[in-house]
């Protein structure tokens, strides 16, 4: 069996998890965050909503994320080797700082909030990369905005974003510019099923006593998750690229 024959048969594994009805946890956790959205002033919903704005917008619009280095396509079996080697590296910067805020109270945890996404982000753009797309151009900056989705987002929504990667290759052709884009996301539905997703984890990070213990394991899964959705999404590319 070839190793893109293991690929093929990996991301089909994956993507019955993927779409597969809630489990126990994940109804559980989206009970709760519901509950805390209907707790939570408005007001502090804009403040959420235009910080998530802000992080994703300058990872779309700027070049702050971009990284420095050459894209360098090779061939799949390496770049998912160099992928696990990235993941793991970015594992344990989001560790490491899920652990320094969760130790540091209240106060540290909201600093927390910002500082994953914008370390997703990073690690999304350094795999983009890895795998041998630019980010230079704008089409694949909303690619990654859509992985960052598929990873977070409910589960009635991904079938249509699944959909929408498989066959990105007609539709990154909308995206060529950001005249229009930012003008398409719901922002504030875009915050609350990210928070959905995580808050359940990342509640346990403000108990007294664990907060540390808690907010490492925390942001080591919440990376381990958005880690295995990326790479799947961009071996699927690369498998849809070859058959063009």
């Amino acid at each position: 069996m070839s190793y893109e024959q293991i690929v093929i048969q990996e991301i089909y594994i994956w993507e019955r998890r993927l779409l597969k009805p809630p489990g126990f946890i994940e109804r559980t956790s989206k009970t709760i965050g519901t509950k805390i959205n209907n707790i939570i002033p408005q007001k502090m919903h804009d403040a959420i909503t235009a910080t998530i704005k802000s992080i994703v917008q300058t990872a779309l619009f700027g070049a702050e994320y971009t990284p420095l280095r050459p894209v360098q396509t090779l061939p799949l079996e390496l770049a998912d080797q160099d992928a696990k080697r990235l993941m793991s590296l970015y594992q344990k910067i989001a560790t490491a700082e899920g652990a320094g805020t969760g130790a540091g109270g209240i106060v540290l945890n909201l600093v927390d909030f910002p500082a994953l996404i914008a370390i997703k982000m990073k690690f999304l753009f350094e795999l983009a990369h890895q795998y041998g797309y630019d980010t230079k151009r704008f089409s694949e900056r909303v690619f990654i905005l859509n992985v960052f989705q598929l990873a977070f987002s409910s589960n009635d929504k991904r079938t249509k974003l699944l959909d929408t990667m498989k066959r990105w290759d007609a539709e990154m052709e909308l995206w060529s510019s950001d005249a229009e884009y930012s003008k398409h996301i719901d922002w504030e539905t875009f915050q609350k099923e990210y928070r959905d997703a995580i808050d359940f984890r990342k509640m346990l990070q403000m108990v007294p006593g664990i907060g540390a213990v808690a907010g490492a394991w925390a942001n080591y899964t919440i990376l381990e998750e958005l880690g295995e959705t990326a790479c799947n999404a961009y071996r699927l590319r690369r498998l849809n690229d070859r058959r063009l």
